[in-house]
């Protein structure tokens, strides 16, 4: 049995529930196997210290959370089945083979797959037991700083040895390509969670791990770069002159800041010129989607050990993964009549792919080597403005994202950098965690939900997602605090010349 433990915040001191022994107090983990991970004996006198200091502790109250051992398909619930990804040449649905070059057997199963549940391989139990379950937080300072009566919680992805949610599917990923026989992985990144996670999963298997970081990235998160370099990756800004898509780039714009979907062309050239060299995507796919719903199924469990339900859920969404991660478990249990939630994604103005892109085919890259999928789009050459929550920075969105956004059983809303920054600096200030500017959109919008709630006295469940801490992304707080960070947003004019010149059809209506 895999398990961890809910945990909560005090109100006060007297408030702290600690085991009703007097000796010294002893919390085992247990992790696959039943073996002991890790010990730590602790005096009586700390419950003490740690209730005065106002510390976050384990409550004794709480009924230890196992580590869910399953991962939720939400294709097996929908009402309406999504459109296949189709072939860029042929324009019908994939085959395996057709992909067998990129992905190993199990990912494109999982890709395609219409069963509920899917059981995770007992080896990536055991590596998830590092960091889960991930703990559930209730912010009540924030909630005392805005004056308003919701209860706010968050659930929190930063403790993974990558900082972020990414882990999640890096692990999966590069443990089915070892079994497979793979010798080396590619990538792109942008802010860089996503390529030290799949660094650090690539190091766990013995993989060899190459990675395209869109420039504006590379040249401004320094140290994600340094953190993929230590767990054994070789790192390259994208766009680069190693590969024939980058050099044509570059040729055209020497100074371009490059983009997720350049990053993701250049690593698929290196890929298919190399027989014993596969690829691994960090969000968007069916797969990644797939593997990230452990954030919301351990978090089903933990409100309901609290007694609490939610009524909004609230996650930052650039290609979708984090939200969905959240958002597809709970969303399950709306489709049962169980709960009904709103259900809330958050973009960046400056690449609103949900409220102001086209639902449509096109491709996850520039030059159109990935299948064609539908999802709602900026079209695959837009090149969005280096905004400082670079892994937010993708001009698609997850197609299983874009179909349950179609029918109707989510709402997008975007959001300006500087609201943005604003409330991630108010919840580091109240909660004491420095979040990541991606999770800065689901904090600003939780704030704007809670201040509505004090308008109307509604005293309503706010659940978020914080997908990682910032603590890599200092120099965009820095220019935040220091008054020299602008709004930038996606115009009409701009959107118009990527869909035109990424081919996707036209007679739409832009979402103004």
């Amino acid at each position: 049995m895999v398990t961890s433990f809910i945990v909560t915040t005090a109100s006060h001191p007297s408030s702290w529930l600690r085991p009703q022994h007097t000796g010294n107090e002893q919390w085992t983990r247990i992790v696959s196997g039943n073996k002991k991970m890790n010990q730590l004996k602790l005096s009586p006198d700390y419950y003490n210290r740690a209730a005065t200091a106002g510390a976050i502790m384990c409550s004794a109250a709480s009924k230890p959370t196992e580590i869910p051992r399953q991962w939720y398909n939400i294709v097996a619930d929908l009402p309406v089945k999504p459109p296949p990804a189709l072939h860029p040449e042929t324009l019908q649905p994939v085959k395996h083979e057709d992909l067998s070059h990129l992905f190993p057997e199990e990912l494109l199963k999982q890709d395609n797959s219409t069963e509920r549940f899917i059981d995770i391989p007992e080896e990536v139990l055991e590596i998830y037991s590092l960091w889960r379950t991930t703990p559930l937080l209730r912010a009540k300072r924030l909630e005392k700083l805005l004056g308003t009566p919701a209860r706010i919680y968050y659930k929190y992805e930063g403790v993974s040895p990558a900082g972020s949610h990414k882990p999640n599917t890096a692990i999966p990923q590069a443990f089915y390509h070892a079994k497979q026989g793979t010798k080396k992985l590619v990538t792109e990144t942008g802010a860089g969670q996503w390529g030290s996670s799949l660094a650090f999963a690539c190091n766990l298997f013995g993989l060899g791990c190459e990675i395209w970081q869109t420039r504006a990235s590379y040249d401004g998160k320094p140290y994600r770069k340094l953190m993929m370099q230590t767990w054994g990756a070789k790192v390259h800004p994208s766009p680069s002159d190693k590969t024939n898509v980058g050099r044509s780039i570059l040729q055209k714009d020497p100074s371009c800041p490059g983009s997720a979907a350049i990053a993701s062309a250049e690593a698929v050239e290196i890929c298919t010129e190399n027989a014993d060299t596969k690829y691994c995507m960090g969000s968007v796919l069916n797969h990644v989607v797939l593997h990230q719903t452990i954030i919301g199924e351990e978090c089903i469990r933990q409100m309901e050990a609290l007694g609490e339900s939610p009524d909004v859920i609230i996650g930052c969404s650039g290609g979708g993964s984090n939200f969905a991660g959240l958002a597809f478990p709970f969303l399950r249990e709306k489709l049962e009549g169980k709960i009904n939630p709103i259900i809330r994604a958050v973009e960046p103005s400056a690449c609103p792919s949900l409220t102001k892109g086209v639902y449509a085919y096109d491709s996850s890259d520039t030059t159109g080597l990935t299948p064609l999928m539908k999802m709602h789009t900026l079209g695959h050459d837009f090149i969005p403005d280096p905004v400082h929550a670079g892994g937010l920075r993708y001009h698609g969105m997850a197609p299983l994202v874009s179909h349950v956004y179609e029918l109707g059983l989510m709402e997008a809303v975007a959001m300006p950098q500087l609201e943005c920054f604003d409330g991630a600096i108010q919840f580091a200030r109240s909660e004491g965690i420095i979040p990541a500017p991606e999770s800065g959109h689901a904090i600003a919008e939780a704030i704007k939900e809670a201040l509505h709630c004090k308008e109307t006295g509604e005293s309503k469940v706010i659940l978020l997602l914080v997908s990682g801490h910032g603590h890599f992304d200092l120099k965009s707080f820095e220019k935040y605090l220091l008054g020299n960070m602008v709004n930038l947003f996606c115009t009409d004019e701009t959107l118009r010349a990527s869909l035109a010149g990424s081919n996707i059809p036209s007679g739409f209506e832009l979402k103004c």
